[in-house]
């Protein structure tokens, strides 16, 4: 079955469809041995010859996995790592060892992280047009006051631009376990800008202690243990894009 070419290269894992018409353009992209460089150009991978950078396309195209892991800390969301630390891929099966992190989680922080194959499953999750809000359960040092959860939920001045609108809220608090009282605090956040709540909380003068993702929009971790994972139902796949 003939279909666009940028969308034969996304459903066979090469790159998102944005990232594959770049892929086309650049003339990388040659159908029966005739280079294209035409965005429309339509081909059928059971039919017709495609290559990219030379190498052949496999008529058949991967399944898509879209997985949810607890991610517990001291690992980084990365495929690889050149420092020798322990990945996210460490936690998965070999039939499991094609899919990438959705966004990252520090390596000193936990929780909910999606892995997939998709781009463009990953690339709509990542957009910040489409605000797809996570939640988070944060231990920060002392007891913020009122005014300083206000401000939270207000926006802070980041690299020169203002944070989104936060939910922020007191779940608990600690006063004689610790040397110092300390916090927990649910935080809903819209975006995702780089290592965003460790540099509020620090700005705010309550740094962080530990931080956890317990979900991404409606996903939640539920009883799912660190270090486990779990396959999404095609609801949830659906729900977090409604593209799909």
């Amino acid at each position: 079955m003939s279909d666009r070419l940028q969308k034969i290269l996304s459903r066979h894992g090469i790159a998102s469809r944005r990232e594959a018409e770049q892929i086309i353009l650049a003339g990388r992209v040659a159908v029966n041995g005739r280079t294209i460089t035409e965005l429309g150009t339509k081909a059928d991978p059971e039919r017709d010859r495609i290559e990219v950078d030379g190498k052949l396309l496999q008529t058949n195209a991967p399944d898509f996995l879209y997985l949810l892991l607890n991610k517990p800390t001291s690992v980084v969301s990365t495929c690889d790592d050149p420092q020798g630390r322990k990945t996210v891929l460490a936690f998965l099966p070999p039939q499991y060892q094609q899919v990438y992190p959705v966004g990252r989680l520090d390596y000193n922080s936990s929780g909910a992280l999606i892995l997939t194959n998709d781009g463009d499953f990953a690339n709509y999750l990542m957009h910040p047009r489409h605000h797809v809000a996570k939640t988070y359960e944060v231990w920060v040092k002392d007891i913020p006051s009122h005014q300083i959860i206000q401000q939270w939920q207000a926006g802070i001045m980041l690299d020169g631009k203002l944070t989104l609108p936060a939910t922020v809220k007191i779940l608990q608090i600690e006063r004689n376990k610790y040397p110092t009282p300390r916090t927990q605090l649910q935080i809903i956040l819209a975006e995702g800008r780089n290592r965003q709540i460790r540099r509020v909380a620090e700005h705010l003068g309550h740094p962080v202690l530990a931080l956890h993702r317990v979900a991404i929009g409606a996903i939640s971790l539920d009883l799912l243990k660190s270090g486990s994972y779990r396959l999404l139902s095609d609801y949830e796949i659906k729900t977090l894009c409604p593209i799909q």
